[in-house]
């Protein structure tokens, strides 16, 4: 089991805190400015406590609230989160030979503890899928404590800030340790030529289509981004094979 007493006392248990610790201040502060931003889009505080409680995706909710607040139709709220999370698919996918040994209920819970520091951090501590029982019990201690403290220092100072709404003046400028703590997510993903072109066509994409309504440059930024990046793989060198020599079909 993921929460069992053995992975709290594993050494990669301890190694997996202390890895999310370097980020887990900038967590807290976006964790912190998002639950000041629920309660300042128009939500109840009880509806604001609920979201910080149970849903642990601050991209996402960081594009949804300013949509609800504009009064933005479900279907256009539904699409940015959609498309905002779509990322998880692809992690999901890398992370599949991990958990397969783990029951679903533990799987579950994995991928709702994986977000996107904890995703970086996890594949750079390991490289490859474990082939034993004790490299299984490693990375999934490992995952327990830094997934754990991601969840904790979200959670816990998403909750503060709904709490401390209006006490805590939106000209602090706490968001802006997320926005930091996203680009050294950025640069450890950017690992490729054509992960930096990504980046810069969304980047790009999102900036020249900033004075569409209801947020809708995101949407546009990530479909021009998922469009160059497939012209690219289909034109690339290696997607089209050099003919055997002497003309063969």
């Amino acid at each position: 089991m993921l929460l069992r007493r053995e992975n709290f006392r594993h050494p990669e248990f301890r190694q997996g805190v202390a890895d999310m610790m370097g980020v887990a201040t900038g967590i807290a502060a976006w964790g912190l400015m998002t639950g000041v931003a629920m309660v300042k889009s128009g939500m109840s505080t009880a509806e604001a406590l609920l979201m910080a409680g149970i849903v642990f995706a601050g991209s996402s909710q960081l594009a949804a609230i300013p949509l609800i607040l504009a009064g933005a139709p479900i279907w256009v709220v539904l699409a940015t989160a959609l498309c905002v999370n779509l990322r998880f698919v692809v992690f999901s996918v890398h992370m599949r030979p991990y958990v397969i040994h783990l029951p679903l209920r533990d799987r579950l819970l994995a991928g709702y503890l994986t977000g996107d520091l904890t995703y970086v951090l996890f594949v750079k501590r390991f490289a490859r899928p474990p082939t034993d029982d004790s490299g299984r019990v490693a990375q999934m201690a490992y995952l327990v404590g830094n997934g754990g403290l991601n969840w904790i220092s979200w959670t816990s100072f998403s909750i503060l800030g709904v709490v401390l709404a209006n006490a805590i003046p939106a000209q602090w400028g706490l968001g802006f340790a997320g926005i930091l703590a996203l680009l050294g997510m950025l640069c450890s993903l950017a690992s490729t030529k054509l992960r930096w072109i990504s980046a810069a066509v969304a980047g790009t994409a999102a900036v020249a289509a900033f004075a569409l309504p209801l947020k809708l440059n995101i949407l546009t930024a990530i479909a021009a981004s998922v469009l160059v990046c497939l012209l690219l793989e289909k034109t690339a060198p290696h997607a089209h094979p050099a003919k055997p020599p002497g003309g063969g079909h």
